[in-house]
Formats: C-alpha cells, structure tokens, sequence
C-alpha cells in the first residue's frame, strides 16, 4: 500500500500491523504504543480510542478510502481485529493452532452493513465467562460473506488465520456443535 508523502509527489510505503473491522470501515494502520500481542492490548485497553498511526479507512459501504495519519477509534465500535505483524515468538502460534477442541460457528453483525463471519473457535467462546470477564475471543480460519472481498483494500481479510472477536458485537450465533 502506498501514501503520498507530505509533498504529494512521490508515495512512501506504509506499514499495516493492525486491522480492525468496525460497523462502517475497515481501519489498516498501526496501532500506537503496543507492546504486547493485539488481543491483550484490546483485553486491557482502558481508554476511550485507540490511535491507529498511517491509517487506512475503506468504507464497508461504498468502498470508499481514506487515508490519514492518525485515525482515533472508539475501542468499542471494533467488530474484530487481526495482527498482521506478529511480535510475539512461537507460543502465540502454537495456542493458535491448537484445533482439537474447536467448534465451527457462523456470527452475523446487523449493524450498518450486514455480514457474517464464520469460523472455529473453543466451544461456547462466544458466552460471557465470569470467570475471565475476557471481551474477546480467537476464531480459526474465519471467512467473511457479505463483503467486497474484490476490492483492493478489502483482499487483507480473505485470507486471515485467525480473528479476534468481540463477543458482545455479534447479533446472531448459529454453533454448528
């Protein structure tokens, strides 16, 4: 992905880390200050918005895009998400790729623009545990339907291992278990 740079004539390569999914864009940027992996920021996160640095916005709508040098995001407008760049080693991977105990799950969001995500996910991941009080959970191999998945901007979230759901985001869950 290219940025014209602040003198317009040239474009300068930016860095996609994060990606998040709201009911309105798809947001592509890096994610300011994280130190840790992207579920646990999201887990921990206290503020109100989230600073997503070389942002990419592309409306679920029109396809519209906008680029900008810092977009702020209401942490609770953010449907999933995904690390493109990884910093934690091979644990995260290895937790990741656990699909023993996995159940095939379709979630459909009914805001603005209506889509599905579906996946494998740890049974009943989607319930609130009170446990953990956790927000989010990890999908496997999720596929979306209801997207231009065509669109340039869009291919990123066509091939993705794993997700990071909201699990209070979602309308409807149709557990395939």
């Amino acid at each position: 992905m290219n940025q014209p740079d602040s003198s317009g004539s040239t474009a300068t390569p930016v860095l996609v880390e994060d990606v998040f999914v709201t009911e309105v864009f798809l947001i592509k940027g890096r994610l300011a200050g994280k130190n840790k992996r992207l579920t646990n920021v999201l887990e921990d996160y206290r503020r109100t918005f989230l600073p997503v640095h070389d942002a990419t916005m592309v409306s679920l709508r029109k396809n519209e895009v906008i680029r900008t040098p810092t977009v702020m995001v209401n942490v609770n407008e953010v449907l999933f998400a995904h690390e493109l760049l990884e910093l934690a080693g091979d644990e995260g991977q290895r937790l990741l790729g656990n699909r023993e105990k996995q159940t095939r799950i379709r979630a459909f969001y009914s805001g603005s623009v209506q889509f599905e995500l579906g996946g494998l996910i740890e049974p009943g991941a989607y319930e609130q545990n009170p446990l953990t009080q956790r927000k989010y959970f990890i999908m496997q191999s999720p596929s979306l339907r209801g997207l231009d998945l065509a669109h340039p901007e869009m291919k990123v979230l066509s091939n993705l291992e794993y997700a990071i759901v909201r699990r209070d985001a979602m309308a409807y869950v149709y557990d395939f278990s």
